[in-house]
């Protein structure tokens, strides 16, 4: 196993890879098989899981449904490998999909978009999403002359990444306030990492930034911002985004990949239940233990998971509306992907309780 202290570990064949897959997505085009069919497949454990170590990518300052449910214990015998940190759901999951790593997860708009290029991954379970505790707004000064859509006109709005959550929440919002395409392209997004936003916007090199949970809580707590709109206002309570495995993974590693699925969808339902104080408290003890010189006090502005779906379970309606967006914004075809092939609920234990 990986010393988990140590930076990504990715080799310069492997970031030639990702180059290419980023280039034949912007051509609309990816091979169907592609790589990431998992590593160790022959690591056979007494108990038939076929994999026992799953790689992953960690987000600085925070802990996944998957870091949780290894430290509830609810994985094992399978052990998680740190890899290296992302602060892209996009590129956490293109490194699925060239081997670099078993299982990431994005914004369902980006696990869309990537297997609609012909990545060969499948959704499992939910990762995040918004609520009425946990979601993200687009802030800006209090002596800014921004009141509405019309007035992000030439402006620049900073973002974690391109293509995925807030870049659509954006454009929805700007869209239903009657703004059409051209005027939308007419918006300059940014990308600054999340824990640079809220001081980029003080200091005026940008003029609306996203802050989400943790970085929204402390900025308001400073105070000299407003919000102009957020995800929850836009769409209410909804899972954003999954855990994706590629398809040979599900089809080699069954076992090991129902028992990730599993796993993740006990901790979501841990996480929803136990007292907060409980929730923080195991949060900031991953957080320390793990040792990669993150500030573990962030924590104690945990509110929710946000998933939506018991279990982290999974619905066509929370990927059409992306679908829907993608084609009305010319991305995707009509008819070219189908919601209900994007997901399975299949090796979530929670599916035999879902209402039909």
């Amino acid at each position: 196993m990986r010393d988990p202290n140590t930076t990504s570990p990715f080799t310069a064949r492997r970031r030639a890879l990702v180059a290419v897959l980023c280039a034949a997505l912007s051509l609309g085009a990816c091979s169907k098989d592609g790589p990431g069919g998992g590593h160790g497949s022959g690591d056979r454990g007494a108990d038939d899981h076929e994999v026992l170590e799953l790689r992953y990518q960690g987000f600085a300052g925070a802990v996944s449904v998957a870091e949780l449910a290894e430290d509830l214990g609810y994985l094992a015998p399978i052990k998680l490998s740190y890899v290296g940190n992302t602060i892209s759901g996009p590129q956490d999951i293109q490194t699925v999909v060239t081997g670099d790593t078993d299982v990431g997860h994005a914004f369902n708009g980006a696990v869309i978009k990537l297997i609609a290029a012909g990545a060969p991954l499948r959704a499992v379970v939910g990762s995040y999403g918004v609520d009425a505790k946990r979601w993200s707004g687009f802030y800006v000064t209090e002596d800014s002359p921004i009141k509405g859509a019309r007035d992000l006109l030439g402006k620049k709005v900073a973002m974690n990444t391109l293509g995925a959550h807030h870049e659509l929440m954006l454009k929805e919002y700007l869209s239903r306030q009657g703004l059409t395409s051209a005027e939308i392209a007419q918006v300059t997004l940014v990308v600054l990492p999340p824990v640079s936003a809220e001081l980029a916007l003080r200091q005026k090199q940008v003029d609306v930034a996203v802050l989400g949970d943790v970085l929204r809580d402390k900025a308001l707590e400073r105070g000299g911002i407003r919000a102009l709109f957020s995800d929850h206002d836009l769409f209410g309570e909804f899972t954003a985004g999954s855990y994706v495995l590629t398809t040979r993974f599900l089809r080699e590693n069954p076992n090991t990949a129902r028992k990730f699925v599993e796993a993740a969808a006990r901790a979501v339902e841990w996480a929803r239940s136990a007292p907060r104080d409980e929730v923080v408290a195991r949060l900031r003890s991953i957080i320390e233990r793990r040792q990669r010189n993150e500030d573990a006090s962030v924590v104690t502005y945990w509110t929710s998971m946000g998933v939506a779906g018991r279990g982290g379970l999974l619905s066509a309606k929370e990927y059409q509306i992306w679908i829907d967006w993608l084609v009305k914004d010319g991305e995707l075809k009509a008819g070219q992907i189908k919601a209900e092939d994007l997901f399975t609920n299949e090796l979530n234990p929670f599916a035999a309780t879902q209402v039909r």
